[in-house]
């Protein structure tokens, strides 16, 4: 499944409460093979700070629509996903 920018998804919290995101972009890493995504939540305000929420992801074989999220834990990873959304957000900007 190709995710496109407008799309939306919804994300289970610890609790078992599902959130509706909007997807940023996604982006993969052909030097590790890894894929990533950057979410806000849908439901903000124009005027409010928008947290901005990144997971790596897999896209399960057996359902394109379904993807496994998995928390982003090296500081490496941080690392690059923050650069390619300053990179992004720049782009956005001009």
């Amino acid at each position: 499944m190709a995710l496109e920018k407008e799309e939306r998804i919804v994300i289970p919290d610890e609790n078992g409460e599902e959130h509706l995101f909007e997807v940023l972009f996604t982006f993969d890493v052909d030097k590790t093979d890894q894929s990533y995504i950057a979410v806000v939540p849908a439901e903000q305000k124009d005027n409010e700070e928008v947290e901005v929420f990144a997971f790596r992801y897999e896209e399960k074989e057996d359902d394109e629509e379904n993807l496994s999220l998995y928390q982003i834990e090296s500081d490496e990873e941080w690392e690059m996903v923050e650069e390619m959304l300053n990179t992004l957000t720049d782009e956005d900007l001009t």
